[in-house]
């Protein structure tokens, strides 16, 4: 029978990530999507600690600050539409207080800067070659946050620019951490603000510049999240209703080629284990109060236990506590 979709073969990865490693996963929303599937399988990951970061330069420029443990401060951020924001992070950080800005960029800061002393994994996927550089301070921003466009120039970077950024980091995260692993992806989803040629422009280079930099340096990788999405699946129905974000089954395929990818067979049991006790949190019952689901529950707590003393690395406390706020 005839295959009538082009299909990317998984090839192992000699590196393989275990619930014991720390992760860190920045950049664009692709990043989330696999980082917050990390989370629920209980790996040790920090997910985004500046929001969702789209150009090269912001990611590198977030990981600049975060080495260097750098706090935030009055002159960082700026008012604007009634909020406090930074042009380094996502808006999700904007506050109508300005300690409560500060506090929630600084406490992010720092508790990345711990988790990155024993850093075994750097995911970072890149979404756009197109910045926006901000005419008064000449910086390149992570986010306009809808200041008038005037102030801002737009350009898109070069191979060399991208480069250039991050191997400086690269150097300096060997330096403290010798046994670092690197995985780079490049976002699947188009910004077609920019147009449909351009966009491609622009993750050609992307694609282009990390090409550069796997060549250059043995602990660097590439995942190949793009192509998955737009050649091996390459339909609109693992699309969302806007055309543009992977759908929930097309993530669920990345998801799985990357569990293959870098997931030993004891990983993948251990995902299955911890994978029972999220379906287990998430059924519903028509009688919370029955005898046969007090059981239920007091079974799943047991269960939890045991996992938890096996794997002492292992955090069940969000779902122990919600079993037991359903024990009578």
């Amino acid at each position: 029978m005839k295959t009538y979709r082009t299909v990317l073969n998984v090839v192992k990865s000699n590196d393989e990530i275990a619930h014991q490693n720390k992760l860190l996963s920045m950049g664009s929303c692709f990043s989330e999507n696999i980082g917050e599937r990390l989370l629920d399988y209980k790996f040790s990951v920090i997910v985004n600690p500046y929001g969702i970061l789209f150009n090269p330069i912001a990611i590198a420029q977030s990981l600049r600050q975060i080495i260097d443990y750098r706090k935030f401060s009055e002159s960082d951020i700026f008012y604007y539409n009634q909020r406090w924001q930074s042009f380094f992070h996502h808006g999700r950080f904007a506050n109508v207080d300005k300690k409560t800005c500060l506090n929630d960029i600084n406490t992010g800061i720092k508790q990345t800067h711990q988790h990155i002393q024993n850093l075994d994994y750097l995911m970072l996927t890149l979404g756009t070659a197109n910045v926006f550089v901000h005419k008064k301070s000449n910086e390149i921003v992570a986010n306009c946050h809808k200041v008038a466009s005037d102030e801002f120039e737009r350009k898109r970077l070069n191979i060399n620019e991208i480069t250039a950024a991050f191997e400086p980091l690269f150097n300096q995260l060997k330096t403290i951490n010798p046994n670092l692993k690197i995985i780079f992806t490049v976002s699947p989803v188009r910004h077609i603000r920019d147009g449909l040629v351009e966009n491609q422009r622009s993750k050609a280079t992307l694609l282009l510049a990390i090409d550069e930099l796997v060549e250059k340096y043995n602990f660097v990788s590439y995942f190949p999240a793009y192509e998955l999405v737009l050649d091996d699946l390459r339909d609109y129905r693992f699309f969302k209703d806007d055309m543009i974000h992977p759908s929930k089954l097309a993530i669920d395929y990345v998801w799985d080629y990357f569990t293959k990818t870098y997931f030993s067979e004891k990983t993948k049991e251990l995902n299955h284990q911890i994978d029972k006790i999220i379906q287990a949190k998430n059924h519903r019952s028509f009688d919370e109060y029955s005898e046969s689901h007090q059981k239920f529950i007091q079974s799943q707590i047991q269960k939890i236990h045991r996992l938890e003393a096996q794997f002492s690395f292992l955090n069940f406390e969000n779902e122990l506590n919600w079993f037991k706020s359903r024990l009578i």
